[in-house]
């Protein structure tokens, strides 16, 4: 996920405008301004309870992708059509991002972030019951509407609300624990639903958990210490995505995210149903265990960090992004040992490219940094919803060969945006 940091930017006023009016007032503070103090033991509630948020954010948002070739066959469907019940709600949570972000600037994170994940897990129940696949459906973009309001709230609350000396670790682990939810929430589902021989039984697990996740983090998170409300006058919001646009390195971030996660969620969406045909034959629960690679990129999102320190932004997305392709190349082979090292090459570049991409967004964002957390994430989600479904009609038109040449064509985009983001000055 985004990683912000908050520093230059504590207590601004709620009617503050991107541009100073004069350059002094931009240079007033010193970069090594005090970030906001909060108690210790504060730090660590607010650390569980958004790790617990972001765990059960993606647990339930991906939940149906190990069960695509389960409700392609239980309710006679194509491939293409089934990959809905993943994309309608990352495709809704790309839409409305921007919104409630500024909603949440405006009338403070916490109540969103408690009523989102609340109404997530009932959708997420809703789901699992659904007569048919269309209730199924609304059922999934209602989900992805409630978990809009928590990923860039979460961002923006730790930035205000933990000290700076703990900031970059606690982000650490909220990045971990989104990937972990994803992690689980593919591999639960898949494994309850052979078990059960249902794919209602999968989806109910999950909502259950998320519903639990909910009562905790409704009494766990603390109040917030720091935050004041953001103006919405359409005047200065208008002024400050000029701005963002105008940035040249920003746009093209947006792009990368779009892309990458575009080839991520498609990846992962279709393969699945080559793995149930001849010659493998996989079942639910052994289509659930490729997630299990969502740990080679909890790594790689940490390593690439490091790497950025060492060799600059530049370099390390642009051999990522490369490392990337060649996974998604490695994937055309047919022993099933290459698909799977394949894949988890692919895992480990996309997470790093991810990585690099967010912090670079942050790095650059300036003082309206909520906003552009928001226009990152609804690029990263609005690109796995579009792309993801599709490449559902590149497999119903030239099987797993056309699938991975749609992929590349976004694994190639990338690798041109990382080249000319080499030309950017001091980064």
């Amino acid at each position: 996920m985004l990683a912000l940091d908050n520093t230059n930017c504590q207590r601004r006023r709620p009617g503050f405008q991107s541009h100073p009016v004069s350059p002094p007032a931009r240079t007033a503070l010193p970069t090594s301004a005090p970030s906001p103090a909060a108690p210790n033991d504060d730090t660590q509630r607010i650390t569980l309870a958004l790790c617990l948020a972001g765990f059960s954010c993606f647990l339930l948002l991906y939940g149906t992708q190990p069960l695509l070739p389960q409700l392609s066959e239980a309710f006679a469907i194509s491939p293409g059509t089934a990959s809905l019940s993943v994309t309608v709600g990352t495709g809704t949570m790309a839409l409305l991002l921007i919104p409630l972000s500024l909603v949440a600037d405006r009338w403070g994170r916490e109540r969103l972030m408690r009523f989102g994940l609340l109404g997530a897990a009932l959708c997420a129940l809703a789901s699992a019951w659904a007569p048919d696949f269309s209730l199924l459906v609304l059922a999934r973009g209602l989900l992805g509407a409630c978990i809009a309001g928590v990923p860039a709230a979460a961002m923006a609350h730790l930035g205000e609300e933990v000290p700076g000396t703990a900031r970059a670790r606690v982000m650490g682990l909220y990045i971990a624990a989104n990937a972990l939810g994803g992690m689980a929430g593919r591999l639960l589902s898949a494994v309850v639903s052979d078990l059960f021989g249902s794919w209602h039984a999968g989806l109910g697990a999950l909502g259950a958990i998320g519903l639990l996740v909910a009562i905790v983090f409704w009494r766990l998170l603390p109040p917030a210490r720091h935050f004041e409300p953001r103006s919405l006058q359409p005047g200065l919001l208008m002024a400050d995505i000029r701005r963002i646009y105008a940035d040249p390195g920003l746009p093209w971030l947006f792009t990368t995210a779009f892309l990458s996660m575009g080839a991520f969620v498609g990846l992962y969406n279709y393969l699945p149903f080559r793995l149930v045909q001849p010659p493998y034959g996989f079942g639910p629960a052994a289509i659930g265990s490729i997630f299990l690679l969502y740990a080679v990129g909890s790594y790689s999102s940490a390593w690439a960090g490091r790497q950025v320190a060492r060799h600059g932004r530049p370099r390390i997305l642009l051999g990522m992004a490369l490392l990337a392709a060649l996974g998604i190349g490695a994937t055309l082979a047919d022993a099933l040992w290459l698909i799977i090292a394949g894949l988890g090459i692919f895992t480990f570049g996309f997470f790093a490219v991810h990585s690099v991409a967010s912090a670079w967004v942050g790095h650059r964002a300036g003082p309206r940094r909520g906003l552009v957390s928001a226009l990152y994430l609804a690029s990263y989600y609005l690109g796995g919803s579009l792309l993801g479904t599709a490449a559902g009609w590149a497999w119903s038109h030239g099987g797993w060969p056309g699938v991975l040449a749609a992929l590349l064509a976004c694994a190639g985009l990338v690798i041109g945006i990382a080249l000319r983001l080499r030309r950017l000055a001091g980064d």
